[in-house]
């Protein structure tokens, strides 16, 4: 094509993302227009997790991409050490016209959405390694050299980019942390690894035998409950929009009732793509708080009878579809009530929902 790379227009796009970290999706829309490109993405290459920004564009693509395990054989990876060395690459660094006319993944998967040829940018900083992903349809072809040259000085310049953005995540998960820090709750905070990042006070102390954190990862005593909390934690890091009704991981603790884990993201801190916090594992401790009753959550938070038992229930750890079962009504007027006691208590999560109705159990018992 060898048409100019609006090198200015890309490096405003992704610092505005940087600032406002919902903006990432539509950095890429401006990103593909500055390039000449139909679909932009940004990929970590150290960890292949689908919810990545990417062009609106690109979506249907993104979708089979995930979700029909091309994201595993993507032949495109193979360039990685090239784009190490150059800052940006092509596939005709290395794949052949002929490698393409009998790839799977090019035939299979990008022919029938229109797409072949391919760049990606280097975006690096400290241990940080991301791709920004330019795709080009057939008829477009693939990019000229000169667009290369221009790429090329793209990567320089987004290196800075990266840097601030980490700076920012990591203000932005401190701040976090002292929030939750100040309300006495229980957090520990995770990178796109899995691996634990910061932990808080309140959760140190909630460490012991029966859980530790060692070689970076969150390990309960019981197998089956650090295998579901690994399991949590994956899907959790897996899902574009992980649903507000996750249930807890119980976590057993000998003669004590079993700690409730819940994975969750943070808004404003895991939705920066360069944030090295991408989520959190809330702890409560039923031992030390005390449930509400079902008047206080009348009387304090405006819930009905069956809003409050539903409330309790959920905060104890069951399920929307266990608690239905147990209070003998359908799942479908459950999720209503849940909606409503959302509605009612401000919160969004079965994980806030908890935490709120562990801090009122504290201040009654303090009241009384």
């Amino acid at each position: 094509m060898g048409a100019a790379i609006d090198v200015g227009a890309i490096g405003v796009a992704l610092i505005n993302a940087v600032i406002e970290p919902s903006g990432w999706h539509h950095a890429m829309d401006i990103v593909e227009k500055a390039t000449g490109s139909v679909g932009a993405m940004l990929f970590d290459m150290k960890n292949r997790l689908p919810d990545i920004p990417r062009s609106r564009s690109m979506e249907l693509a993104f979708e089979s991409y995930v979700h029909g395990g091309w994201i595993q054989r993507d032949e495109r990876y193979r360039l990685t050490p090239i784009l190490v060395q150059r800052g940006v690459t092509t596939e005709l660094d290395l794949i052949t016209p002929e490698e393409i006319a009998r790839s799977a993944y090019y035939q299979e998967f990008l022919a029938p959405l229109g797409l072949r040829w391919y760049a990606a940018v280097k975006v690096a900083a400290s241990d940080q390694f991301w791709a920004l992903s330019l795709q080009r349809s057939i008829e477009q072809g693939p990019f000229s050299p000169g667009e290369v040259r221009q790429l090329a000085e793209v990567s320089k310049e987004l290196a800075a980019v990266a840097a601030l953005s980490r700076a920012l995540g990591i203000a932005r998960a401190e701040a976090a942390l002292d929030a939750f820090s100040a309300s006495g709750t229980a957090v520990v905070m995770i990178d796109r690894q899995g691996d634990v990042l910061r932990v808080n006070s309140a959760a140190e102390k909630l460490f012991g035998i029966d859980l530790q954190v060692t070689r970076k990862r969150i390990v309960p005593r019981d197998r089956n409950a650090a295998a579901a909390l690994d399991r949590s934690l994956r899907e959790l890091l897996w899902q574009a929009t992980p649903p507000t009704t996750r249930t807890p991981v119980l976590l057993p603790r000998g003669n004590r009732r079993p700690l409730l884990a819940y994975p969750m993201r943070l808004s404003g801190v895991s939705v920066d793509a360069f944030s090295p916090c991408q989520a959190v594992v809330v702890f409560v401790d039923p031992d030390a708080c005390p449930p509400a009753t079902e008047a206080v959550l009348k009387n304090c938070l405006g819930l009905t009878t069956a809003e409050a038992r539903l409330a309790l229930r959920l905060s104890a750890g069951e399920t929307v579809e266990c608690a239905a079962e147990q209070m003998k009504i359908t799942q479908q007027t459950a999720r209503n009530q849940l909606k409503s006691v959302f509605a009612k208590t401000g919160t969004h999560r079965q994980a806030e929902l908890a935490l709120l109705l562990a801090r009122l159990g504290n201040q009654y018992l303090r009241d009384h």
